[in-house]
């Protein structure tokens, strides 16, 4: 537990936590939407801190991030709670409960964890993941720091529900990001997520414009999402807002938590695919079995540059600065070892 950023003192020992969008105005003795963030006393503390409850090392295209450092490992770091209460949630046992309620929970300092990520082969650095990290934002920010000091990389798994300041903080040292944009209607988020759409938005422009890498990810639920005129509109913001070469990643979605609407049908993921692939050069599927969008297709030659199978990733298509060897074109924020 530690004293928490982000926050201020009202009266009657309520404080106020400006970490992201919800603004809980939290009385003393109780603990934010997030379930993780507590008043004692006129104090908000991060229950958090230094507890994790799921440590591994993944191929970092698992996050998924296809563009940043093909075929590396990452070290993937998780904690409990959310400030979204989405009802089709994937990790909802970790993510929809608290410290005092998940007895897994394993305590980790800074130089434990650094320490690991060097050790390990093929190692590139450290993944924010599993829960939101934004709800674990204290130990994140100083261990990305000192990640950062000696040379790895961090990367942060997220729904974007953060605000600006806190963001502008982390900018200084999350080298990479893979953000969930679940829909592009409100009502989806203020029903399915119990948050807004706007402030993800906003997170995504701050991120493209501080020049990191952003990959997307959107979940597509039937009934809920896949509508065409909407999923158009989206294609067409994040073109216009984040560039046409923004990656964006299509993943299909099975009955999870509250929700137990049937599968995504694989007509839905392509039909999509097709809609996105017109207008963004690098579009991929995931979640699923398909023959096409695995793979990356230099925009100039057309050739196959980076062949995925499953979690394998085979680069040898492209060189050292990130370039198509067929055609000498860069691939846009394709970084590689």
């Amino acid at each position: 537990m530690k004293e928490a950023l982000f926050y201020k003192k009202t009266e009657n020992k309520t404080v106020e936590c400006l970490l992201c969008p919800q603004f809980c105005k939290i009385k003393n003795n109780k603990t934010g939407f997030c379930k993780v963030r507590t008043n004692k006393n006129g104090k908000l503390y991060s229950d958090n801190y230094g507890l994790l409850c799921s440590v591994a090392f993944d191929p970092i295209e698992k996050k998924p991030l296809y563009h940043y450092f093909p075929s590396s490992n990452i070290m993937s770091i998780g904690s409990v709670g959310c400030n979204l209460h989405c009802k089709f949630c994937q990790n909802w046992e970790i993510s929809q409960t608290s410290v005092s309620k998940y007895s897994y929970m394993e305590k980790y300092s800074i130089s434990d964890i650094i320490f690991a990520s060097q050790k390990k082969q093929n190692n590139i650095g450290i993944a924010y993941t599993y829960n939101e990290p934004t709800v674990f934002y204290e130990f994140m920010i100083e261990l990305a720091e000192a990640a950062y000091k000696v040379g790895l990389k961090n990367i942060m798994v997220s729904n974007g529900f953060i605000n600006e300041k806190p963001l502008s903080e982390l900018l200084k040292y999350i080298d990479a990001f893979s953000i969930d944009l679940k829909a592009y209607t409100e009502s989806f988020y203020k029903n399915y997520t119990s948050s807004n759409l706007e402030p993800v938005k906003n997170t995504l422009k701050q991120i493209r414009k501080a020049g990191k890498h952003i990959e997307i990810t959107n979940l597509i639920i039937p009934t809920l999402n896949d509508n065409i005129e909407k999923f158009t509109e989206m294609i067409d913001w994040i073109t216009h807002e984040l560039g046409k070469d923004t990656i964006l990643h299509l993943s299909r979605y099975f009955p999870r938590y509250k929700t137990n609407i049937e599968k995504t049908p694989s007509a839905t993921i392509h039909k999509l695919y097709k809609i996105a692939k017109s207008k963004l050069n690098y579009v991929f599927i995931g979640n699923m079995h398909s023959d096409e969008g695995q793979n990356t297709v230099c925009i100039n030659c057309n050739k196959t540059i980076i062949v995925r199978n499953g979690y394998y990733t085979s680069t040898q298509g492209i060189d050292k600065q990130g370039k198509c060897i067929y055609c000498n074109t860069k691939v846009k924020d394709l970084t590689k070892n």
